[in-house]
């Protein structure tokens, strides 16, 4: 009996010793713990996204942060995909054929999500404002014209019907007493057209970029009227995900960590000012190096038109309703959109707040 008892005695410790390792891993730790780090190795589980855009200098932020290895460090592969035009791009990201979109903010774009496709809008990639513009209204040198006031009755060169020329030249129109109905607007599809219909005086005022308007300036065929971003601000392209992307809340975090990381070094390098002057900051030469390399642009032409975008990379996120409201008062959106759905500014704070100061 007594051995009996003995044997079970010692079954027992055996089992009970058996129940406490099964909390345990190899390597000590709880079933708990390891719950714990497999849910963070999750977390920055590698995932490549393939971003759209155009060879502009207002997509630098997404050139440093390839080639700084800013998403890397997220675990992310990010894949440049380029594009010949900013329309195709919103087309692709609404379908999912790439992930995140880099691109103007038109009347098309708007139109795309009436009509049932979804995007989200998350950052900015460029913008117009006071002490940074990047646009400007010209007048052709030798022009009697002197004031937008005096364009009424006048044709002014465009790209495209619904771009972000058409609304800049609508704005600015309204803000001087007069309306698109007091001029004739002349599409000229691309930004080569513009410069030659401004020489051969077909237009009497065009809306151009830089670094164009320091060529047309330094040429001496056209004069600067008005700077856009003096005038007004305005949000003029952004960063946009995939609905897919946009669910996957980690994935679009660990992006935009990295996007904003981004953001604040191309901001600190060649927006910093002093005493109201645009002045050279930290990594300047190689901020501009590295958009001469994915641009194919010459360094002392990407120096001219180096655009404004906010230092976290934030969304001016009320002139999206603004832009809304003045395209379907002229017409150029379907029907109205409620701006809440396509824009999310929630991610990107929660991004920067995780990259700290």
């Amino acid at each position: 009996m007594k051995k009996q008892a003995s044997i079970l005695l010692s079954a027992a410790l055996a089992l009970s010793l058996a129940l406490v390792g099964c909390g345990k891993s190899e390597g000590g730790q709880t079933a708990e713990q390891q719950t714990g780090q497999s849910g963070q190795a999750a977390a920055s589980e590698p995932i490549k996204i393939d971003v759209g855009m155009l060879k502009l200098t207002s997509s630098a932020p997404l050139f440093i942060g390839i080639e700084k290895g800013f998403f890397k460090e997220e675990n992310i592969d990010a894949q440049a995909k380029w594009f010949e035009a900013a329309q195709p791009i919103a087309v692709a990201t609404a379908a999912g054929s790439v992930d995140v979109g880099a691109t103007g903010i038109t009347a098309s774009l708007y139109n795309m999500v009436a009509g049932g496709q979804k995007l989200v809008i998350v950052a900015d990639k460029g913008r117009e404002q006071k002490g940074y513009s990047s646009s400007a209204l010209l007048f052709p040198s030798d022009s009697a014209l002197k004031s937008i006031e005096e364009l009424k009755g006048k044709k002014i060169g465009i790209t495209q019907t619904g771009s972000t020329y058409h609304y800049m030249a609508g704005r600015l129109l309204e803000k001087h007493g007069l309306t698109l109905n007091d001029v004739q607007l002349v599409p000229l599809n691309s930004i080569k057209g513009l410069m030659e219909a401004l020489k051969s005086k077909q237009v009497d005022a065009i809306l151009l970029n830089e670094p164009n308007i320091s060529t047309v300036v330094k040429e001496g065929y056209g004069k600067v009227i008005a700077q856009v971003g003096d005038e007004m601000d305005y949000q003029t392209s952004g960063i946009f995900f995939s609905p897919k992307l946009a669910d996957n809340k980690d994935a679009a975090e660990r992006f935009l960590k990295a996007y904003a990381k981004a953001t604040r070094y191309y901001y600190d390098a060649v927006l910093t000012q002093k005493d109201g002057k645009i002045v050279p900051g930290a990594n300047y030469d190689e901020v501009v190096s590295i958009i001469a390399k994915y641009t194919d642009q010459e360094p002392d032409m990407i120096k001219k038109g180096l655009p404004y975008i906010d230092r976290d990379g934030k969304l001016l996120e009320s002139d999206i309703k603004t832009q809304v409201d003045w395209y379907a008062k002229e017409k150029l959106i379907d029907k109205a959109i409620d701006t809440t759905e396509i824009v999310n500014t929630q991610l990107l704070d929660e991004a920067v707040q995780k990259l700290g100061k």
